[in-house]
């Protein structure tokens, strides 16, 4: 595969000055893409998992401030706080009066899982894919920005800084540590979040909106200790029948959320085809699609229940004994507009007070992240659309995501002022969190031309404000 191929010329579609932008700026992009997709390869090598590996994240983060220090970023270090991963920070000076520009990313990535048919963490190129964990979540991202600063020559028209952080897939729990002690460093007039993704491959997305996560742990007991089953059973309740039931109540029978009090947004114009979403989420045969409501409604703006885990005794290991105890790991996304205290309330009283049969339930409360729903308006969200538009030769979608980043929410409170945007590489065949993860190149390239022309734009709009 030639990596350098440029996309087509936009023709008149484009202004003449946006159409010189674009053919100096891609051509620009052409040249260092091949060493850009061998950065994020390098990156990709370094098993920098933060909930196992504390030394390999190190390295990731001594890694990522070496490229920057390469890119021409100023002072590039490491930046810590007492119990956290360590975060890489570089800056690059505007000409006086541009916009300062934050370039957020994380270094860090999800453990491999099973499934994987090839080397986790050993990049391969295959069918104009480079896959390997990290690749698209969100080592992809470091590149992106690295890609649309060497475009400019390492001198881009506006100010940047950069942030990369090191603990984002285990919850973000230090950022606000990081956006306090770091808050004048980080202070800027546009935060750009390279960890989202777009519509589909070849049809870019800005991210507008995030549902908010609450979990919990419930343990439902029903005897003090094992017992015969041949001699109790039929008396009283195991603890796996009784946990089964209990969290067979989150749901109505059509698969619908079953907890009142929690907000519900309405549907999206958007939709995708049925087929593409059981191909995205490899459902079985014969599955049912479950809840109420437009495909995107279901994954953008309603609530969504997961249960991730039991304890339990493993079928290898059964004997014949009622289960005393058994215990679940409960996740609920929150739709846009919902209080996680609230909703964790919500949730915690449900299970409290479904207890089938009169199990002891006890629920144990643990993480909870806000939802959010970004201002769309203003000058960097039309640099940012006319520059996708420009690099993709199609306008770009507004989407909302069913995942959640809670630190959206920290860097809006911490800078009000500043436009955040959430922008990224992947797509939905990415495999993010999942096995054989991959991003396409051809997106990869134009995400770091869209970004380029965005920085431009942003430069011109505030030189004639």
């Amino acid at each position: 595969m030639d990596r350098s191929a440029s996309c087509p010329h936009e023709g008149d579609r484009l202004s003449g000055s946006l159409r010189r932008m674009h053919e100096r700026l891609a051509s620009a992009i052409d040249r260092i893409f091949p060493a850009m997709v061998d950065h994020l390869a390098d990156l990709i090598r370094i098993p920098s998992v933060s909930a196992l590996d504390p030394a390999a994240v190190r390295e990731s983060a001594e890694a990522t401030a070496n490229l920057l220090h390469e890119a021409g970023f100023q002072g590039a270090r490491l930046l810590e706080v007492e119990g956290s991963h360590p975060a890489v920070f570089g800056e690059i000076p505007g000409p006086h009066g541009a916009p300062t520009v934050l370039l957020y990313a994380h270094h860090d990535v999800q453990p491999p899982g099973p499934g994987w048919t090839l080397e986790p963490f050993e990049p391969l190129e295959r069918d104009g894919r480079l896959f390997g964990r990290g690749s698209a979540d969100d080592k992809a991202g470091i590149v992106v920005h690295l890609g649309a600063i060497a475009a400019h020559d390492g001198r881009p028209p506006v100010g940047i800084k950069i942030f990369i952080e090191g603990e984002e897939e285990i919850g973000s729990a230090h950022l606000p540590d990081y956006l306090e002690q770091y808050a004048e460093l980080l202070a800027s007039d546009v935060i750009v979040i390279a960890d989202a993704g777009n519509w589909k491959v070849g049809v870019p997305a800005l991210t507008t909106s995030l549902r908010g996560l609450v979990d919990c742990e419930v343990e439902v007991r029903t005897l003090s200790d094992a017992v015969h089953s041949g001699l109790f059973g039929g008396v009283f309740p195991d603890a796996l029948m009784s946990l089964a039931r209990l969290l067979a109540s989150l749901h109505h029978d059509d698969g619908s959320v079953a907890i009142d009090g929690l907000v519900h947004g309405d549907g999206d114009h958007l939709d995708l085809p049925e087929h593409e979403v059981r191909s995205q989420a490899g459902a079985v045969d014969g599955v049912h699609v479950i809840g109420r409501g437009s495909l995107t409604a279901k994954t953008w703006s309603q609530p969504a229940i997961s249960v991730l885990a039991i304890d339990a005794p493993t079928v290898e290991n059964a004997v014949n004994a009622l289960v005393p105890v058994a215990r679940a790991k409960v996740s609920m996304r929150l739709a846009p507009g919902d209080d996680p205290a609230q909703a964790m309330d919500a949730l915690v009283g449900h299970l409290e007070s479904h207890a089938p049969w009169g199990a002891r339930v006890t629920v144990t409360r643990g993480a909870s992240g806000h939802a959010f729903a970004l201002d769309t308006s203003g000058s960097a969200y039309d640099a940012f659309r006319a520059a996708f538009e420009a690099a993709w030769e199609t306008p770009a979608v507004e989407m909302g995501v069913g995942g959640s980043i809670p630190f959206v929410a920290a860097f809006s409170e911490t800078y009000p002022d500043a436009a955040i945007l959430l922008t990224g590489a992947a797509d939905p065949t990415s495999g993010v969190h999942g096995p054989n993860e991959s991003v396409s190149l051809d997106d990869l390239r134009k995400s770091m031309l869209a970004e380029a022309i965005a920085l431009q734009l942003l430069a011109e709009d505030s030189a004639s404000a």
